[in-house]
């Protein structure tokens, strides 16, 4: 397998993820090389599909969003999961979804103002797109969130 990334790149990851605001003139200083050589990289990470985007990452309950929960998805016919998939990407309050093994076809994040608003989109957003059922786990509090570790450096 061809490696994607080296030392360098590595470094720079791992100060670009813990501040995303850092500007490329202080991670040169880190690395020892130059901004342009730091845009240059951050470039080709992205080409390379290791950098997905940059952005701001809003709190949902300063907006409104009281109410977290994690849906699992029976679909009455699993062939239409693409449709499904399509019909979710439509609902804003549906923030991830996840085909995966076990018990659900399909597992989504969702965001709610409360718990009302919840029944409310479960009911007429997520019913009419050909589920037999679903189960719901609201989460009371996200204890942390973070990206995986980059490999081979320390104190990262």
């Amino acid at each position: 397998m061809m490696q994607l990334i080296d030392k360098m790149d590595e470094q720079i990851l791992c100060a670009i993820v813990a501040d995303a605001r850092v500007a490329f003139l202080e991670v040169a200083r880190k690395c020892g090389v130059s901004g342009a050589a730091i845009h240059q990289r951050v470039q080709r990470l992205f080409q390379k599909g290791v950098l997905k985007g940059a952005e701001y990452i809003v709190d949902p309950e300063s907006i409104g969003y009281d109410t977290c929960a994690y849906i699992g998805l029976f679909l009455k016919d699993p062939e239409q999961f693409d449709q499904t998939v399509a019909a979710l990407k439509k609902i804003p309050e549906v923030v991830e979804c996840h085909y995966t093994t076990g018990r659900y076809d399909m597992f989504i994040k969702i965001y709610a103002h409360n718990n009302h608003d919840l029944l409310n989109i479960i009911h007429d957003k997520l019913q009419p797109l050909g589920l037999s059922s679903s189960e719901t786990i609201i989460s009371f509090h996200e204890a942390f969130r973070r990206q995986v570790p980059i490999m081979n450096v320390k104190d990262c």
